[in-house]
């Protein structure tokens, strides 16, 4: 859809020095620790296995990383966690540093130690906090599969903790295991139930100097009244002088002790903490400074590169350097010249996550879909939300179908494309999964049919969410010239008119008649409706917006449903569920459903409105403190939704190869590309103001379209846009 932004105008290019700044400066990891964000401070590098963060010590939603910012609080400092994604699963290999005699509370919280906000700083790689209770200063930093501490004592009778036995909200330790292997060397497993089902993490850990003792305490796990396992907590102890520094150096395998310790030689072979520092802060440096933006605010650059920082957390490497991993099947695999990957929310990344990744991260992107087609071969069936060897079954579609063809029809990688294929059609034909033999049967999930596979509902957004990627098997059916093919998916893709409903104009439940459900109401939160109302869910018809705007009466209809969707607002005394945040009008940008909504005014001749509300999003719903993030960060996709948008364009259809023009953000963006090429976006007169625009050059030529494609992105074109301070219609 073509839609005029305006007449030509002159904007001088400005010239911008490559590599003049550590972009990793301008990380605050503290962002989104507070209200919903549900992320952690701690150490990581990107896509790192481990994650090495404090754990307050006390269950909850609002802990659900592990760490919650108004606490006081830390209880230990675990290699494993989610980046805001609401599920309480991990905390694996958790140490805490004491003197002794420590301070222990009942349970859940233990021993534990306060802390203030006033002695502890994070940056990208790095993270650090004193101990107040026992005046120990802790470190952390990290490799792809170690985590390293540096704990600098007092003088004391001292010991370093490590808990295997707690666990926190969804989590259950199984089993687990300490052995001795030297004087500084120990190793083991803990074996988990939670989200990940039947998780297991094996652990080696160095100590920079012998420990005096180690002393076990060991108790039986019993389950449904028969013992299951064992919880051990190990104590090792050690008489410090005055600042000493211990470092504790761990790595982490799915595989087994001895793949830990193959890790641990590999990547951490020495004690020397301010080596692997100074690598993570390169590593961070040299994947942020991808994309390189001009602007004269620091907190402006701050928000920037924390959340390209965050949408770079997740998914995260599940093989070791062997290439060995543990696979859904619970057997052992081999990853020959790829990396495997896991944790993968693909209900929400799928968006704009992934498409972010195959511009800063291709090379991974073809491992990424290498992982997923190992996974279909080990369990059936593309992945819905794995991670550590297991699949979740969260949330809905199958979306690992877009991420797959969006790589393929960019030309990414060297995966096999017709086991692709195969992959995609069998899992979206999967008769017995989630009430798709029931949408192929009715061409959407009927509400009242619980027939064992449809009993969790959501029958509407799974309706819509099957179709979609109905959509994407379509285009790499088409691209591989199964024609026969491309025109079955086709037309499953149209099944989102099957739940529109004239009478009321929004997507609307069905059951097995073909009637629609009684008393339905668009603002309410329904069973049928996953984790939004009829409002946010209607517009979820990515693949086919020019339908949808016909299904609806045309522009004008579909232009008033818009304008009510951002100025409809919830009643003042209207309960809103956790993940309706970040509201402007019944807009929640809190949830991935919206996230593309406020650029659909593009479709309507109206992109002045998609600017407004993006500018008003960006503005205000994004900031640089612990509560700057207005809903769970879904591994990435928060921020990769703030990336895209302020560099001026979104992936409304993500497997489309066009983004829609948003409005730029920065003076200057500059994104680097793997074929050694630039893409320049320049707004010199842009400002908090100045978000309208009057006009775009592309390459110095004027353009008129709403949108601009993969390949002009490629190619290093120079989109310049001349900004306003008023609407230009």
């Amino acid at each position: 859809m073509c839609v005029s932004l305006g007449l030509l105008a002159s904007c001088a290019p400005r010239s911008a020095e490559s590599g003049s700044e550590n972009y990793s400066d301008f990380v605050n990891p503290l962002i989104g620790t507070d209200f919903t964000g549900n992320t952690y401070p701690g150490a990581q590098v990107p896509f790192g296995m481990v994650q090495l963060s404090p754990d307050n010590g006390l269950p909850g939603w609002d802990r659900i990383s592990g760490y919650f910012y108004p606490d006081s609080t830390i209880a230990g400092f675990s290699h494993t966690h989610l980046s805001g994604t609401g599920a309480g699963d991990l905390y694996d290999i958790s140490f805490m540093p004491v003197t002794l005699p420590c301070k222990e509370a009942e349970a859940p919280l233990g021993i534990y130690s306060r802390f203030s906000h006033a002695e502890e700083s994070a940056s990208a790689g790095y993270y650090r906090v004193k101990l107040d209770d026992y005046n120990i200063d802790v470190e952390l930093t990290a490799t792809e599969r170690c985590g390293i501490q540096r704990y600098t004592f007092p003088e004391a009778d001292a010991a370093v903790i490590l808990n295997l036995r707690k666990a926190m909200n969804w989590d259950f330790t199984n089993d687990s295991y300490i052995e001795k292997v030297d004087s500084v060397t120990v190793q083991g497993y803990r074996f988990s139930d939670g989200w990940a089902r039947d998780q297991h993490v094996y652990f080696r850990t160095r100590f920079s100097r012998p420990f005096t003792s180690m002393e076990l305490d060991s108790a039986a796990v019993v389950k449904d009244g028969k013992r299951v396992g064992t919880s051990v907590v190990a104590k090792f102890h050690f008489k410090t002088r005055p600042d000493e520094q211990i470092v504790v150096s761990t790595a982490l395998s799915g595989v087994s002790m001895e793949g830990a310790a193959r890790n641990l030689t590999a990547e951490v072979p020495t004690d020397d903490f301010d080596r692997y520092l100074d690598a993570a802060r390169r590593n961070w440096n040299e994947q942020l400074a991808k994309i390189e933006i001009k602007c004269a605010d620091r907190d402006e650059k701050v928000k920037f590169y924390t959340a390209l920082y965050h949408s770079m957390l997740a998914p995260t490497i599940y093989s070791d350097v062997d290439g060995a991993y543990y696979g859904p099947d619970k057997q052992i695999h081999q990853a020959d010249g790829w990396t495997n990957y896991s944790t993968f929310s693909l209900w929400d990344t799928y968006r704009a996550a992934h498409p972010l990744y195959t511009y800063i991260v291709p090379g991974r992107v073809n491992d990424m879909v290498k992982s997923f087609l190992a996974f279909y071969e080990q369990n059936g069936r593309l992945p819905v939300w794995n991670f550590y060897g297991s699949e979740t079954d969260m949330m809905i579609g199958y979306h690992a179908v877009a991420v797959i063809v969006d790589a393929y029809l960019k030309g990414i990688g060297d995966f096999d494309a017709k086991k692709a294929l195969e992959a995609c059609v069998a899992t979206a034909n999967l008769d017995a999964y989630r009430g798709i033999g029931l949408y192929k049967k009715y061409g959407y999930v009927p509400f009242n049919v619980t027939d064992g596979y449809n009993a969790d509902n959501w029958s509407l957004s799974k309706t819509l969410e099957y179709a979609f990627d109905d959509y994407c098997i379509a285009r790499l059916a088409e691209k591989l010239g199964e024609k026969q093919l491309a025109d079955e998916f086709d037309r499953r893709s149209q099944n989102y008119r099957n739940v529109y409903n004239p009478q009321t104009t929004f997507m609307q439940p069905r059951d097995d008649k073909g009637n629609f459900v009684k008393g339905f109401s668009p603002d309410d939160y329904t069973p049928h409706i996953c984790e939004s109302n009829g409002w946010q869910y209607f517009w979820s018809v990515q693949q086919d917006i020019e339908g949808l705007i016909a299904l609806t009466g045309g522009k004008e209809r579909f232009a008033q449903k818009l304008d009510s969707m951002f100025t409809y607002h919830p009643s003042a005394d209207d309960e809103l569920p956790i993940f309706s945040t970040g509201m402007i009008g019944q807009y929640a940008h809190g949830n991935e459903p919206s996230h593309h909504v406020i650029y659909l005014f593009n479709a309507v001749d109206q992109p002045w409105k998609t600017q407004k509300y993006a500018a008003q999003v960006m503005h205000e719903l994004y900031k640089n403190e612990p509560a700057g993030l207005c809903g769970n960060e879904d591994c990435g996709q928060m921020s990769a939704w703030y990336v895209f948008s302020a560099m001026g364009f979104y992936p409304v259809n993500p497997v489309s190869g066009q983004y829609e023009i948003g409005t730029p953000l920065y003076p200057e963006m500059k994104l680097h590309l793997s074929n050694g090429k630039t893409f320049t976006v320049l707004a010199p007169a842009v400002s908090k103001e100045n978000c309208y625009i009057r006009s775009v050059k592309l390459n110095g030529r004027p353009y008129d379209k709403s949108y601009i494609t993969h390949e002009q992105i490629m190619d290093g074109s120079v989109f310049e846009f001349e900004m306003t301070s008023v609407p230009y219609e």
